[in-house]
C-alpha cells in the first residue's frame, strides 16, 4: 500500500498542471462569491462556511475522473488486481494518494481564503479541522465512484452524479461546525457525526470500490 501510494504520488508530481488545476478551482470559487455578494463583513463572514466547503467539494470532484483512468486505460490495474494483494487495500491506496494529492493542498489554502472572508483564527480552526476530517471522505467516496463508472461513455458526469449525492451529510456537518462555532453553539454533535462518517465510510467504501473493479474489468 505504502509502495502504491508513493508511486501515485510520484505520477502526480509529473502531471502539476492536473495535480493543482483543483486548487486553483477552489480558489478562484471563492474568490468570486465576494464579487457576487458585496463586501460586507457580516455577510462574507456568514456565508463563508459553505461557500469554502462546497468549494472544496466541487474542486475534489473535478479530480475525480482521472483517478482510476490512466491505471485502466494503460493495463496496470489489471497488475495491481493480479498481484495476490486485496482489492480493498489497492482502493485504499488510491483513495490515500487523491487525498494526499488533492485534498492536503485544500486543507493549505482553506485558512487564507478563511482570512479573506473575515473569519477569526478560532473559526479557521474549526473550519480547518472539519476539513481535515471531511475531505478524506470525498476522496474515499471519490475512488468508489469513479471505480464504478470505470470504462463506461460519459463517465465523468456519471461519477458525480453518483457521488456528489453520497457527499451531502459531510458538508451539512462540515459546514454546521463552523456556522455552529460562530454562533456560540457547541460543535461536538457535529465533529461527532462528521468522524462517524468517515469511519463509516472508511470500512465500508474501499470494499464497494474493490467489488466495482472487479466488475470493470471483468
Amino acid at each position: 500500500m505504502v509502495a502504491l501510494v508513493l508511486r501515485d504520488l510520484r505520477l502526480s508530481a509529473r502531471r502539476p498542471v492536473e495535480a493543482l488545476l483543483p486548487v486553483v478551482f477552489f480558489v478562484l470559487a471563492a474568490s468570486l462569491f465576494p464579487l457576487g455578494v458585496g463586501p460586507e463583513p457580516e455577510t462574507l463572514r456568514r456565508i463563508a462556511p459553505g461557500v469554502l466547503w462546497v468549494g472544496a467539494l466541487l474542486a475534489t470532484l473535478l479530480s475525480l475522473n482521472t483517478l482510476w483512468a490512466g491505471d485502466w486505460q494503460d493495463g496496470s490495474l489489471d497488475h495491481l488486481l493480479l498481484c495476490g494483494e486485496p482489492a480493498w487495500a489497492l482502493a485504499l491506496a488510491k483513495a490515500a494518494a487523491h487525498w494526499l494529492s488533492h485534498g492536503l493542498p485544500l486543507l493549505v489554502a482553506a485558512p487564507l481564503l478563511g482570512l479573506m472572508f473575515g473569519l477569526p483564527a478560532a473559526s479557521l480552526a474549526v473550519l480547518l479541522a472539519s476539513l481535515l476530517l471531511g475531505t478524506p471522505i470525498l476522496s474515499l467516496l471519490g475512488a468508489f465512484g469513479s471505480a464504478l463508472t470505470l470504462g463506461l461513455r460519459a463517465g465523468g458526469l456519471l461519477t458525480l452524479l453518483i457521488v456528489l449525492p453520497l457527499t451531502i451529510p459531510a458538508l451539512i456537518f462540515g459546514s454546521g461546525a463552523v456556522s455552529s462555532w460562530e454562533a456560540g453553539l457547541s460543535v461536538e454533535g457535529h465533529f461527532s457525526l462528521l468522524g462517524a462518517l468517515f469511519i463509516a465510510t472508511l470500512l465500508g467504501a474501499p470494499p464497494a470500490t474493490a467489488a466495482a473493479l472487479r466488475i470493470a474489468t471483468a
